[in-house]
């Protein structure tokens, strides 16, 4: 959503354990008698199918750690595939790249997209469903609002109208009221909530709520409401049809995020001549032309199911599909990255992409610097950890709210 959150490169790989200060933090940031994660596959959802039609021997189905990594590295690595496509229309990404199938630049970047995803993330393992809005506000001020960083850089409109509130002393939900609580900024960090809430999706919409009721009202809500019990569903593996399903069971039927996941869905699932036909199709089925705005949460979350759809949850055709669209192209391919990271788990990521994604810099939100997706799905899944590994020495630390040096 936002343009230059940069994600580090070369910390991490998909699949290797933390090693860095970014780990630590997460681990510290909860210890101390807080809340836990409470999350399981509940009844709402059974599992079904994995959804991707791919050649080669079957893969056993995925656990819910390797899920969760799926899902919170491919939000990722979405971000980081469409950060340079963001706001571009199609004949520009083709003008400048051809069709985009991997990283266009050599030191990939990410946005505020992943960096506030971790940040929502650390919140709730911390609180789990004991999570409230005076928590998630608290949390505004003391990690971002009350800040002194200087400038905002790379945020979207809505997180810098929720901060130019808060500042002025408003509180939830009166901090949501600005031009742009319709925006995607709640879908893009909603993933965690999914994660979490894994086969619960309408405990992961109750609480990605809680989350955006801070910075989002109306569509905006809902568009994360939409991901988030997506998310859960996929977590369990349901197929890419019972995915869509839970997102849209959770938000009403007559709201323009509903009428907008459906339509691009319709147009995904019809039989096209080839991958931009299908992709023009998508677009047109939702995008509104001309309109300046590409961060509309309806808008950013039908093109992501689209994309999902159109490409039957595999991870690569999901990501690049959203990517190749345009429009907000990091958080589009973000959201489907999680939708089908969740649903196939984090093997089937490619390895150059995953290893591509190190700790956050903290390039949008400096607090949240050194952490790794990776971290946040081992703090949302605690019963499937390895275990905390020893501190670096010399790693920071946050103690009493504070960072400090060992």
């Amino acid at each position: 959503m936002g343009q230059i959150a940069q994600v580090a490169a070369g910390g991490r790989t998909g699949g290797g354990r933390p090693g860095d200060e970014g780990r630590v933090e997460a681990m510290e940031l909860i210890a101390g008698g807080a809340d836990g994660p409470q999350g399981g596959v509940g009844a709402e959802d059974t599992p079904a199918r994995t959804g991707a039609d791919v050649s080669g021997p079957a893969r056993p189905a995925p656990v819910r750690g390797e899920r969760a990594r799926g899902a919170l590295l491919g939000l990722a690595v979405g971000d980081a595939l469409g950060a340079p496509a963001e706001n571009l229309r199609p004949s520009e990404i083709r003008r400048r790249w051809g069709r985009i199938e991997g990283f266009v630049s050599e030191d990939p970047a990410g946005t505020d997209d992943t960096e506030y995803a971790i940040f929502s993330g650390l919140l709730l393992a911390r609180h789990g469903s004991a999570l409230t809005v005076s928590h998630v506000e608290r949390a505004w001020h003391h990690w971002i609002a009350d800040l002194d960083e200087g400038p905002f850089r790379g945020a979207g409109f809505s997180e810098r109208g929720t901060l130019e509130n808060l500042r002025r002393g408003l509180a939830a939900p009166i901090s949501a009221q600005h031009r742009h609580a319709w925006s995607d900024g709640l879908a893009m960090r909603a993933a965690p909530f999914g994660v979490y809430a894994a086969g619960r999706p309408s405990e992961a919409a109750r609480l990605v709520a809680v989350d955006g009721r801070v910075s989002h009202d109306g569509e905006g809500i809902y568009g994360g409401q939409a991901v988030a019990a997506g998310v859960a569903a996929a977590m369990v593996g349901a197929g890419p049809a019972s995915v869509i399903a839970a997102a849209l069971s959770v938000v009403p039927m007559d709201s323009w995020t509903a009428r907008s996941l459906r339509r691009a869905v319709s147009a995904a699932r019809r039989s096209y001549s080839d991958r931009l036909t299908t992709e023009r199709a998508v677009r047109s089925a939702v995008v509104i032309g001309g309109y300046p705005w590409t961060d509309l949460a309806p808008e950013a979350v039908g093109l992501a199911f689209g994309a999902f759809t159109a490409a039957r949850g595999d991870f690569r055709a999901s990501v690049l599909t959203a990517v190749n669209m345009g429009r907000d192209a990091d958080t589009t391919a973000a959201v489907a990255g999680a939708l089908a990271g969740a649903l196939n788990g984090a093997s089937a990521i490619p390895r150059e992409w995953g290893a591509a994604i190190g700790p956050v810099r903290g390039s949008c939100l400096p607090s949240m610097r050194g952490y790794h997706v990776l971290d946040i799905a081992e703090l949302l899944t605690p019963d499937e950890a390895d275990g905390p590994a020893p501190p670096p020495s010399g790693a920071a630390r946050l103690t009493g709210g504070q960072r400090v040096a060992r």
